[in-house]
């Protein structure tokens, strides 16, 4: 954000009880907001704060373990709007930054120009517009949830109705979970663990057969738009950057 020389007056940042200087660096920019919370709260409760801290008409709730390109913003709401969706999220790059972002965003941008993958979405950037709110809800605020906050959001989305969508024309760099990964190795876990509780489906009102079902759906829907956009782009709207080189989900 601060490379690419954003307006740091529009953003807020919520810091849910670090102690390693974290909060005194946040005091030292110049943000739209800063909200310390004296522990961890969870990420429902943090990514409330922070929406209803700046109010606006799209409000973009985004994970820290990312760095966005340049002009990322502009091209997300843009193709929110050229698409009537409320809520959408950016395609991304996971893993090793050992490539220059700002110059892969433009020629990736080219490439998929006014694509979308409509029905998909992920939870580690979201431009969300405000009729949403008042819609669906917010999200749910327990620290228990450990992160499936996003999944009953996505299912509170899909009940009433708004679509979702990963654009093709404004692009991110994800570390690839670093929070949660540092949050399953204090608890003895192993990277591929799940943190969530495992019977947080019940929190969306399924059956484990339901849940199971919808997920199997979601992993062929995604196998099929993988390789669709591999056929059509040579690249996906996800991928990892691995050894050095780019690898596109389809490509395995």
């Amino acid at each position: 954000m601060i490379k690419n020389q954003e307006d740091l007056s529009r953003v807020v940042v919520v810091d849910n009880g670090s102690t390693d200087g974290t909060q005194a660096y946040l005091e030292s920019l110049p943000l739209g907001g800063v909200i310390l919370n004296k522990q961890n709260m969870g990420v429902g409760v943090a990514l409330n704060q922070g929406a209803l801290a700046l109010q606006s008409e799209w409000t973009i709730v985004m994970d820290n373990d990312i760095v966005p390109s340049k002009g990322w913003i502009e091209d997300l709401i843009s193709s929110a709007i050229a698409n009537d969706l409320r809520v959408i999220s950016p395609a991304m790059v996971e893993g090793e930054l050992s490539y220059d972002l700002n110059a892969f965003a433009p020629e990736a941008k080219d490439k998929m120009s006014g694509y979308i993958r409509l029905g998909d979405n992920h939870a580690v950037c979201l431009a969300i517009h405000k009729s949403v709110w008042q819609e669906a809800g917010y999200f749910r605020a327990a620290p228990s949830l450990l992160g499936y906050e996003d999944t009953l959001f996505f299912h509170e989305l899909k009940k009433k109705g708004i679509k979702t969508a990963i654009t093709g024309e404004a692009w991110l760099h994800h570390f690839g979970s670093a929070t949660q990964k540092a949050m399953k190795k204090a608890r003895g876990l192993q990277p591929k663990d799940d943190l969530s509780v495992p019977n947080n489906h019940v929190l969306l009102c399924q059956n484990w057969f339901s849940r199971k079902l919808d997920k199997i759906k979601k992993i062929k829907f995604r196998k099929k738009m993988q390789q669709q956009e591999i056929d059509q782009f040579g690249m996906t709207v996800r991928g990892d950057r691995i050894d050095n080189r780019f690898i596109w989900y389809g490509e395995y």
